[in-house]
């Protein structure tokens, strides 16, 4: 368990720190702070965007937890398939994210779906404790195809050995993908324009997706190797 535990915590790392600046999350942040900072107080940023974040990493560690118990629970026989195709469509994704850095919006793309855009920007604007609890938990299922590569990848990587250290990987994880939302949050509260935010984030957009595109694709076949039997983490 102890050499395992290594590649395994880079791999969680590396993957949460790409994951936790993916534009989509970045965008729906901005979002709702830009109708905050108009409509609300301070405190009340403050507050509600924790709120937001904070229900954003609960459905995405619950869900997390859920994906990795029934992978853990699956007959072995059929482990080594399931883990072969979740790396093929890992490395696809991967793929697909370097497509964007050169022509984006070309072909297909791994974005928020234009409806859901939609939902979200009608749900950012009714500022109060229920909805920021339901915005969370909706932008937590929405943002998957953004972010469902990475976080799929790690998953089938810690099913494979089900403990309390997996758990407090999984935790990790999900701690550094709202890191980023939670120091911007921050960083307006303290006076910073949100259009600063929005600028630095389209400049960085492309830069952001190809990271993504190479950890997908290292993920991806780290899986692949793994459901072959040519390394084994076990």
């Amino acid at each position: 368990m102890a050499y395992a535990l290594i590649p395994t915590l880079s791999a969680v790392i590396t993957a949460a720190l790409v994951d936790s600046i993916n534009p989509c999350a970045i965008g729906v942040l901005i979002l709702l702070i830009s109708t905050l900072v108009v409509y609300r107080s301070k405190r009340e940023l403050l507050a509600y965007g924790m709120v937001y974040i904070f229900f954003v990493f609960l459905t995405y560690f619950l869900a997390g937890l859920g994906v990795i118990t029934f992978l853990a629970v699956i007959p072995h026989y059929l482990i080594g398939y399931i883990l072969m195709a979740v790396g093929l469509l890992v490395v696809a994704g991967g793929l697909i994210q370097i497509k964007d850095f050169f022509w984006y919006g070309e072909g297909i793309s791994l974005i928020i779906p234009g409806g859901k855009a939609k939902k979200i920007y009608d749900m950012a604007k009714k500022i109060t404790l229920p909805s920021m609890i339901i915005l969370g938990v909706f932008v937590a299922g929405v943002e998957l195809p953004c972010t469902g590569g990475l976080y799929l990848g790690i998953l089938a990587l810690l099913s494979q050995n089900f403990s309390l250290n997996v758990l407090t990987l999984l935790v990790v994880y999900n701690i550094i993908f709202v890191m980023p939302l939670i120091v911007m949050l921050f960083m307006v509260y303290f006076g910073m324009k949100v259009q600063y935010i929005k600028r630095w984030k389209q400049n960085n957009r492309a830069y952001m997706r190809f990271a993504a595109g190479i950890v997908l694709i290292f993920l991806g076949w780290l899986l692949i190797l793994t459901a072959s039997g040519a390394i084994n983490l076990n």
